[in-house]
């Protein structure tokens, strides 16, 4: 299916937020996801594995997670400086910060003419961030790639108070890991999962990936895997769509 692409600016509290949206060919309403890339932005990597989620029949809106600094509208590159200034940033934002630009993203998302359910989805810290996206009740499902700092809070200045809120969540959940991934070893594997489960959230889906290493999606440097990139999208396809989709 081909996948047209469009930039948007999406109004923030006293900013703008800049973000791609990608819609599939063939017109009609469609469910829509929010998905957060990780620290380095909207890379061509991330987008490319964005097309591919659109053309599965989803209105995409990837977001930048830094709109308010001197990243704004930056894709970083991968590497070092990158990785710093990715870091840097998102010590820079406070919870709330990136919980008002969630809300105005969702907003925007939800008031498209084309799009009926919301969902969301990221990647590391964007998998932090599509985690608290799904504390909003308007959020039918998601999916969270290799999140970091649910287990500990690390977000960004603060400590989120992220799965002390997992009660909240109404939707379906995922999430998925890496089992060589040192940002979430097991025993943080086993505090998120433990957390979830007392917070009642049981019916929800859980992968571990054998030899996936943190950020196995990205597929620039050496620790892509591109079978385990194929599994995840299968994956998160499948449950986005109910189990209905292909």
């Amino acid at each position: 299916m081909k996948v047209f692409e469009e930039d948007v600016r999406i109004p923030g509290a006293g900013h703008e937020i800049r973000a791609k949206v990608l819609t599939p060919d063939g017109g009609g309403k469609r469910p829509g996801i929010v998905l957060y890339s990780d620290i380095f932005q909207l890379t061509e990597s991330t987008l490319r594995t964005c097309r591919r989620l659109a053309a599965t029949g989803l209105v995409v809106c990837v977001p930048e997670i830094y709109p308010r600094g001197e990243l704004a509208g930056v894709a970083l590159e991968f590497d070092d400086a990158g990785k710093q200034a990715g870091l840097a940033a998102a010590a820079s934002m406070t919870t709330a910060e990136f919980d008002e630009d969630r809300v105005s993203v969702l907003d925007y998302l939800a008031g498209r003419d084309d799009v009926t359910t919301l969902h969301a989805g990221g990647w590391c810290l964007g998998g932090h961030l599509a985690f608290r996206a799904a504390l909003d009740e308007r959020v039918a499902s998601t999916v969270c790639f290799y999140p970091t700092g649910l287990h500990n809070g690390a977000l960004g200045a603060d400590t989120a108070d992220s799965l002390s809120r997992a009660a909240e969540i109404r939707g379906r959940l995922m999430i998925i890991f890496g089992s060589r991934d040192p940002h979430v070893p097991a025993g943080a594997r086993v505090q998120i999962v433990s957390a979830l489960y007392e917070a009642g959230l049981e019916d929800l889906e859980l992968h571990v990936y054998a030899g996936g290493e943190h950020a196995f999606m990205r597929d620039v440097g050496p620790r892509y895997d591109p079978a385990l990139t194929d599994l995840g999208l299968a994956e998160a396809v499948s449950f986005l769509g109910g189990r209905s989709l292909p």
